[in-house]
């Protein structure tokens, strides 16, 4: 009986170079294929790593937290208003990384325990500050839901930073509008100035944690 040598393409080169692909080629055109054409070996090389591209995808996701925790630091004495800001820009600046980084990211499953760390010392530093558990997990998750939504829309405008879809030039769009006033300056708010419009409803949220539990 034959057996089966596994190939010597290692799956993190495989999961490189997918991240980087997928800034030329978006999440529509990334395949199996497409990383096999790129890293010059044959299809089945890749299918020894991934069955399909959902477990593709869970692995890329996987990378773009590690890399992106291993970015971050939020010191130990940090409040909790601070940990939750930082959390979303965070996020936000990660995802933002890569064409299509919020749909990558998001329903994906990661491969390991490794985000176990990380969530284990925001819970701890949340329940510390008074939250009980249940509330520490819905104001993490919260933020985390807020910022996945924002940088899917974020990046539906512009797939790269600086690289808009035509239908979002706000001009246009006012002019369209023009016998709707308020709704063709509310153009100017809803695409102009991202990273403003991001921050300003991180703390909307946080503020509304403050009220929702009582906590300051």
């Amino acid at each position: 009986m034959v057996t089966r040598k596994p190939p010597k393409l290692d799956k993190k080169q495989a999961v490189d170079t997918a991240l980087r692909l997928l800034n030329d080629v978006g999440l529509d055109g990334l395949t199996l294929r497409a990383i096999a054409k790129e890293l010059d070996v044959q299809a089945p090389a890749l299918y020894w790593h991934f069955k399909n591209k959902r477990e593709l995808l869970d692995e890329m996701a996987t990378e773009m937290y590690r890399r992106m925790v291993a970015g971050q630091r939020i010191a130990p004495g940090a409040t909790w208003q601070e940990r939750l800001t930082l959390t979303g820009t965070g996020l936000r600046a990660a995802l933002l990384g890569y064409r299509d980084g919020a749909k990558v990211y998001s329903g994906s499953r990661f491969t390991g325990i490794e985000h176990a760390v990380q969530l284990e010392e925001q819970l701890r530093a949340l329940t510390a500050a008074g939250f009980d558990l249940g509330q520490a997990v819905r104001a993490l998750n919260t933020t985390y839901l807020f910022t996945l939504g924002f940088v899917t829309e974020e990046q539906g405008i512009e797939p790269l930073p600086g690289d808009r879809r035509e239908g979002f030039d706000v001009e246009e769009r006012a002019a369209r509008m023009a016998e709707f006033p308020l709704a063709a300056a509310a153009g100017a708010q809803l695409f102009q100035d991202q990273a403003a419009g991001f921050e300003e409803g991180l703390r909307l949220l946080i503020a509304g944690i403050e009220a929702r539990y009582g906590m300051v």
